[in-house]
């Protein structure tokens, strides 16, 4: 499908920036421009934030039953939309078709599951001490939101934040990702042609710090809601700090993978391999710290190898592709930095390491045994197709290495012992922790991290606390 120009969306139309800058887009297999998308300045965004702050007022009047109907019709149209949306998204980022595809019938099922919850949104009554006295404790929007999204899953991370705001009576302005601009324009024309009224949802895109520091203070913004780093994410809270803000943040992670000697290891070679090379390991949740128990070590060490290699690269419109290119050139830069820098200090390459083609940011799947903990690769996100594994004795060492890192998001583990699956439970110092192989990230589930991995959720029931506010009302007979 052919990649078309991509326009801001602003108080219900879709159109150019003011100034009519534009930022080309290129696809990550063949560096080729496809085409631009609308950088927004400080005229649009004053005219986003004017249009936030009008929706809201209408938005936050409709009743949340009528609010859930409108955002499931979207939903419905998502789903009727995934084979035109999909295509787009891999010539924008990457990875492979069923992928993205499945990404988008993924953000269908989260705005039903917060359309609903959005029903349920319960104040209390509270009894009191004197005769004649209501005591209630209600549960309101916050107002408008400000959201900030990056570009390894373009509508799944958007839909996150948006579906949220909309299921609670909130306003949004969307910051997308420049670099996938297309895909979550057609997640908000979903919202648009369902009938979701104007101004209620944003849709801007320009430079990422300009836009943040301008939206962030503005009086309208209520809330902001960042999916990112943790350098970027830290600034960001700390400017929404200065103004009273509520922030929610899910920010980066360095996911510990912990295989015992009782794990069933081809199970866990194989559904941690599947996790590693999901989106080419451009996934904040990627397993990257592969600590296996000595006794199985060689035989996991065997296996996730044979694994990585039948991985086929290519692009992720060709038939057959199980791993797209990195997303940018960055990504491949600091891909050949860490294996380069791990190896340099006395890790063993065992498969990978290297850059594919000429063309495209292709790399491929790569496995390192012996890393030095003061490795690069062992301390900073890689983000990337990059697996690290190192052996331990004691369940004590794996949790000492598991927890040793300021991150917190998310964390995997295989066993077949009950006692072990509890314990760990309790000591994995993270947001998030999975083990033999149960899924992450569904709808009805939190989805948050701990530690320098964020706060606050963006999943289950949980997703909605950052968008309401408490309000005390007590009322006495005249």
């Amino acid at each position: 499908m052919r990649y078309q120009d991509v326009l801001l969306h602003i108080d219900g139309t879709w159109r150019p920036a003011g100034s009519r800058r534009e930022i080309p887009i290129v696809n990550p297999a063949t560096e080729e421009v496809i085409g631009t998308v609308a950088h927004a300045d400080r005229a649009d965004l004053d005219e986003a934030l004017a249009a936030a702050e009008k929706g809201f007022r209408a938005w936050r009047a409709i009743a949340p039953f009528d609010r859930a109907k409108l955002m499931r019709k979207a939903a419905d149209l998502l789903r009727e939309r995934a084979d035109t949306i999909a295509p787009l998204m891999v010539q924008e980022q990457g990875k492979p078709l069923s992928e993205a595809r499945g990404e988008v019938m993924t953000a269908a099922d989260v705005i039903d599951w917060l359309a609903d919850e959005g029903r349920r949104v319960y104040g209390r009554v509270i009894p009191a001490r004197t005769p004649g006295v209501h005591q209630l404790s209600l549960r309101e929007p916050v107002g408008p939101v400000a959201a900030f999204t990056p570009w390894n899953n373009p509508v799944n991370q958007v839909v996150r934040k948006v579906a949220a705001a909309l299921a609670t009576g909130c306003s949004i302005i969307v910051k997308g990702p420049e670099e996938t601009p297309a895909s979550p324009a057609h997640l908000v024309a979903a919202f648009v042609d369902a009938g979701v009224p104007a101004g209620v949802i944003n849709l801007v895109y320009g430079i990422p710090a300009e836009i943040s520091e301008y939206l962030i203070p503005h009086p309208v913004i209520k809330k902001i809601s960042f999916t990112g780093s943790t350098i970027v994410g830290k600034h960001l809270a700390a400017l929404a700090g200065q103004h009273m803000k509520r922030a929610t943040m899910e920010l980066g992670g360095h996911a510990p993978a912990i295989v015992f000697d009782d794990a069933d290891v081809a199970k866990a070679a194989a559904t941690l391999s599947a996790l590693k090379h999901r989106n080419a390991g451009q996934v904040c949740v990627s397993p990257t710290r592969f600590l296996v128990h000595e006794q199985v070590y060689d035989e996991f060490v065997e296996r996730f190898v044979a694994e990585a290699k039948a991985v086929k690269v290519g692009d992720g419109l060709d038939e057959g592709s199980r791993m797209g290119p990195l997303a940018n050139a960055r990504r491949l830069a600091a891909m050949e930095t860490m294996v380069s820098d791990a190896v340099g200090m006395g890790a063993t390459c065992v498969t990978g390491g290297r850059r594919i083609g000429g063309r495209g940011y292709f790399y491929e799947p790569t496995v390192i045994t012996g890393v030095p903990r003061t490795a690069r690769a062992m301390n900073e996100e890689p983000f990337g197709p990059l697996a690290l594994i190192s052996s331990f004795s004691t369940f004590e060492e794996a949790v000492a290495e598991a927890n040793r890192l300021p991150f917190g998001l998310a964390a995997y583990a295989f066993t077949n012992s009950v006692t072990t699956s509890t314990a760990l439970g309790e000591a994995i110092e993270s947001g998030m922790v999975a083990i033999n192989g149960a899924p992450l990230a569904l709808p009805e589930v939190p989805f948050s991290g701990v530690k320098d991995s964020g706060n606050g959720s963006e999943g289950g029931t949980e997703a909605l606390e950052g968008y309401l506010t408490i309000k005390y009302v007590t009322q006495a007979g005249a």
